[in-house]
Order: C-alpha cells, then structure tokens, then sequence
C-alpha cells in the first residue's frame, strides 16, 4: 500500500484508486483499455505522471453550518448533497493552494456574517467556492458563488483574503439564483483583478475566466495535446478542423503546425474565449466558428470550397453522435484524430466510424489525465485508406 490512504475515500467515491502503488494503477487502465479496444489493434503504453498528487487546477468546495455553527467545506458524498469536510492537509488530488485558501474562507465566514446557502429552505448567502490556478504563471482565481447579487462588506472580504493569500490575483462573484445542481450561474461581478487568469498550454498563452472549460490537469494535456499533434502528422500544409473546439486549446497548440485551423463550438462563450485566445497569442491563420459542427462540416462539404485535411475531435464522455461522424465522413478528411475521455463510447464510435467508411484505426494510446480514479483517456489516429 502507498501511504495515501484517504480517511473519507469510501464516502467520497471520487479516487478509486487511492491506496494502491501508481503503477499498478496504471497497469490496470492500460490492460482495460487493450481489452476494451483489442479489436481496433494494439493500445500503446500508458502516459503517467512523475507526481500524481495535486494535479487538479480547478477546485469545487460546498459549504454546510452544522448545529454547533462549525463550519464545513469540502465535496459532496456521493449520490448525496451532504458535505464531506476534506481531510487534514487537503484532498490528495486538489491544489494545496486552493485547499489553504478554502481554509481561510471558512474562517472569514463568521467574522464577516456570512450565510451559509440551505438548499432545502432556500436561505443563505453562500452557495460554494472554486479555486482556479494556472499551473505555468501561478495565477490564483477565487470564484464566491452567492445565492444572491448582494454581497454585503465584499470589499473588504476580498482585502482580507488577499492579505492572507497574496498569490491571489483575481476574485469574482458568480451569482447562482436558481435552484439547480449546477455550480455556476451565468453572471459574474468583479471584486478584485482582473476577473480571469492565464495559463500557458505547450506555449501558448490561455485566457481562463470563471465558466471557462479548461483541462484540470495541465501537465497531462500537454502530454496529451503533444500526442495528438504527433498523430496528424502535421507539415504546416495542412488545413486543420478542430471540432468541439471548446476556448481553442487544441486548434491554436496545433495552429503553428499548420496552414489553417478552423474551430468549430456550439458554446457561444466558449467561442468568445477562444476568439480571444488567438489573439492573446497572435494566430493569423485561426478561424473559430459559433455552430454545430456536424452542420458545419456538411455545409463544407457540400459547397467543397475548402478542402480539411485534419479532423481533431474531443467530444464529452458520452461520445460523438452518429450525425457527427456521418458529416466526417462526409467531408473526408485523410485523417482523424480522436481525443476520448470516454473509452466505452470512443469504442462505439470507431466502430461506427470504421463499419461506414474506408478509414481505419492505425495508432492509439491511454493517458493518465485523472490519476486515482477509474477514468482513463484515449489518443486515437484513423486514416483514411488510399
């Protein structure tokens, strides 16, 4: 047993694997995924980190008042909305700065009267806090989401926590009035900063604002980005069609390899951050698109105007639709390189894929983007035969 056994591991449910040697947690997610895709070929050895402790850059904490007025912060039991305080020292896989800064809130708490949110009576203030830090520039976002748009003494809220935890260079107010499981809400007031943070991502510069879609683990996703980019092939000839763009990450990592990048997001926000991001790192040869991509790539198909010779597409766990992968099929490019962090769906869809057209899968490999638990992601290469 490694020394991290986790005192609230079994109410948690967030690390399965927290306990075990890393290595043989490894072992375990590549020989599940050489079994699991077996039949597309061989899954090449996994990518793990040298430190797989801390890695999470975004922190979520719930808060909770208990009879004797401790309060407690930390994650949800799972299958429940009861609040799990973390243990001493902090959660084996947050950022140890997010933890001390949590820390600090929950003294805050009292002296600045602040109520705790109850979700059954619908009273209080304070419904949960995230933490964003970025790995390269260490840069520290604190996210207050509050019940309500009145924060009563938040200016000097917001002195005191940037006195205790100078490395603090942006706090924001994100108002969440409905009743919802969702964390966030859709506004944001500034209380200190700038209202966002950037990180660098394999040279390049990212803007992160507090609904911004981000990888949680940078260190990986420059190992997994870098893989994907290796996969294309890419000779900076390439027109390049980066699907579920999201804030541009993979189109403007790869943009330098290639003659055009053209980014594809329904999220209308993310393409304003991703449309930012370019220029943040002056891409020229970058094109970020508010649609749905499978329409899109039918319409480009369609009209033909432009011909795509890559595909990047990095859909959510519950995998591609059959329409997706039709319209790329459709458009045909010679190659495409598929980003999983769902294998059992990534399994349906090259199945699919591979069932309907010419292509076939030629290179794939695990990464270890979410170390302790059960998760694993995928690098998958399909070419086109001819």
């Amino acid at each position: 047993m490694a020394d991290n056994r986790c005192p609230i591991l079994k109410k948690c449910g967030g690390c399965q694997y927290i306990g075990r040697n890393y290595k043989e947690t490894l072992d375990i997610k590549l020989k599940n995924m050489r079994k699991l895709l077996g039949e597309f070929g061989k899954v090449e050895d996994i990518m793990g980190m040298e430190n797989p402790y801390h890695y999470r850059n975004k922190v979520n904490v719930a808060f909770k008042r208990k009879k004797n007025g401790e309060i407690l912060a930390g994650t949800y039991e799972e299958g429940t909305h009861n609040v799990l305080s973390n243990p001493d020292g902090g959660c084996f896989i947050e950022d140890k700065k997010a933890y001390a800064i949590i820390e600090t809130i929950k003294k805050l708490i009292p002296s600045f009267k602040i109520t705790i949110h109850n979700e059954d009576t619908g009273y209080g203030l304070l419904r949960h806090v995230m933490v964003r830090t970025a790995h390269t520039t260490d840069q520290v976002m604190v996210v207050l989401v509050t019940a309500s748009p009145v924060f009563p003494s938040k200016n000097n809220f917001s002195k005191a926590l940037v006195k205790a935890h100078p490395e603090i260079t942006t706090i924001v107010q994100n108002i969440n009035m409905k009743d919802t499981s969702m964390v966030l809400g859709d506004r944001n007031q500034v209380m200190y900063g700038k209202g966002y943070i950037d990180d660098v991502l394999y040279g390049k510069k990212f803007r992160i604002s507090p609904n911004s879609f981000y990888q949680i683990n940078s260190l990986q996703t420059e190992k997994l980005y870098g893989k994907a980019i290796e996969y294309a092939g890419l000779t900076g000839e390439e027109v390049i069609l980066d699907a579920y763009c999201g804030i541009g990450t993979i189109g403007i990592t790869a943009s330098d390899r290639a003659k055009e990048v053209i980014g594809v997001e329904l999220n209308k926000d993310a393409v304003k951050d991703a449309i930012n991001n370019a220029r943040l790192n002056s891409c020229k040869n970058v094109r970020f698109y508010n649609n749905d991509a499978g329409k899109f790539m039918i319409d480009m198909a369609v009209k033909g105007e432009k011909k795509v010779d890559v595909v990047f597409m990095d859909p959510p766990r519950s995998g591609s639709t059959k329409e997706f992968m039709s319209s790329v099929i459709k458009l045909s490019p010679k190659k495409i390189v598929y980003i999983s962090c769902g294998p059992d769906t990534l399994l349906r869809d090259l199945r699919y894929i591979t069932k309907n057209s010419d292509y076939k899968v030629e290179k794939m490999i695990a990464c270890d983007m979410f170390c302790w638990t059960e998760h694993c992601e995928m690098v998958v290469l399909l070419s086109r035969n001819g």
